[in-house]
């Protein structure tokens, strides 16, 4: 029967001491092994707190590792350095996102979205900007979003 571990790690910097290595101990896996996957897996989100799901197998000692991100909006603000988004997005714009910074944040979430392309992921991240009032390269996020579909900024994704 496999255990399953959830713990809060720092990104890209889990330790084998408290919550993972007494935890592990005990199912006598290579802690510090386990350790180097959460902190590859998590390395884009330094500075933040990143929840990790460890499945281990106490017979094989075989294990697989899960990392859950933050909302994308947290991605942003944290990306931006503000607060919060905007109350009146429609009115009120409160940041400019670059288009590198959009690619960061899409990259920081690939795996939870939905998109299977750099411009699709782009796309999901920019229309979070559209509700937080952010702008994206001194541009509407609507206006972006266009411009990114007509192939605009192909030559910056390649």
């Amino acid at each position: 029967m496999a255990e399953v571990i959830e713990a809060l790690v720092d990104g890209g910097k889990a330790t084998p001491g408290p919550p993972l290595g007494p935890a592990l101990g005990p199912l006598g896996v290579n802690v510090v092994e386990i350790v180097k996957v959460i902190n590859d897996k998590t390395k884009a989100f330094e500075g933040m707190k990143v929840p990790v799901k460890l499945t281990v197998d106490p017979k094989t000692k075989d294990f697989e590792v899960s990392v859950g991100t933050p909302p994308t909006s947290a991605l942003i603000i944290k990306e931006l350095g503000i607060d919060k988004g905007s109350g009146e997005p429609a009115t009120v714009k409160v940041a400019n996102m670059t288009l590198e910074q959009a690619i960061k944040v899409s990259e920081m979430k690939k795996d939870s979205l939905l998109g299977n392309t750099t411009k699709e992921r782009i796309l999901e991240v920019t229309g979070t900007c559209v509700s937080m009032g952010i702008q994206i390269d001194g541009k509407d996020p609507k206006d972006f979003q266009a411009d990114l579909k007509k192939g605009t900024y192909d030559k910056k994704l390649e």
